[in-house]
């Protein structure tokens, strides 16, 4: 386990303060709950009030309260909680039309992290968890998600980062990365043959909210044993049905 910075966890012991009472503090409340130094309080309530966390209550000078900018982490949290369940409703639904593991993933840096899974019923089958985190760049949810990005925010993702092969399938070279993607956003889906496992292809589809932003990918997982060209268009149409559902859930409308 990493060292905790004491700065920031000063700076979040303060915000925490603010889930109590009526919500606003001045900065001799924090220094007299916290038993902090007066300059310490004062430096970390500056910073927090410039990037939005907290912000001054109208009309009470020196009291503060929560800020916008916490506001968007709870909203983006509750988002979150809510596409886990509607996603996990959505992939049940997929998962018993194909009978195969159905996964809906979210993207975090160059990881994805699996927030909802449903087993297929046959012995032979993709082993999971929800909960689990892959590269991206090794599953189909991972590149479709990388592909949905902006130009300019995936370069900050990919630039100087070491993409480590979980088969010897695995695209580790970032020109072939970009061409892959530019394929995936040209197509709509993403498929993967044996990149994060030597014996699955999955094929993957985007979910959008309701401002039409690619939140998550939903997936379909297949051991080779029940793969072929036909067998992957025809799970790319679930794909692509089950993502449109689970937008739709969220509040999408339109195909884009």
């Amino acid at each position: 386990m990493g060292r905790l910075v004491p700065a920031v966890t000063r700076a979040l012991d303060i915000l925490e303060l603010f889930l109590e009472g009526d919500g606003t503090l001045s900065a001799p409340d924090v220094i007299r709950r916290l038993q902090l130094p007066r300059t310490t309080v004062h430096e970390l309530l500056t910073t927090l009030a410039a990037r939005s966390y907290l912000a001054a209550v109208p009309g009470q000078p020196g009291r503060y309260r929560l800020g916008v900018r916490s506001y968007q982490l709870g909203s983006r949290y509750a988002e979150q909680l809510d596409l886990a369940a509607e996603g996990g409703q959505v992939a049940r639904e997929i998962a018993e039309t194909c009978d195969e593991t159905v996964h809906v993933a979210i993207l975090e840096e160059t990881d994805v992290i699996y927030i909802a899974k449903v087993d297929s019923t046959h012995a032979v089958r993709m082993v999971s968890a929800a909960g689990r985190r892959l590269p991206a760049h090794c599953t189909s949810v991972g590149k479709m998600l990388l592909a949905s990005l902006p130009g300019a925010e995936l370069e900050n993702r990919i630039a100087g980062h070491e993409f480590t092969a979980m088969t010897p399938a695995s695209i580790t070279d970032p020109e072939a990365l970009r061409a892959e993607l530019a394929g995936i956003r040209e197509r709509g889906v993403a498929v993967e043959h044996r990149e994060s496992n030597p014996d699955v292809s999955c094929v993957a589809a985007p979910v959008r909210d309701s401002a039409g932003r690619v939140v998550a990918a939903l997936s379909i997982s297949v051991p080779m044993i029940r793969w072929s060209d036909t067998r992957e268009e025809e799970l790319a149409r679930l794909a692509v049905k089950g993502a449109g559902a689970l937008s739709a859930r969220l509040g999408h409308r339109g195909q884009r």
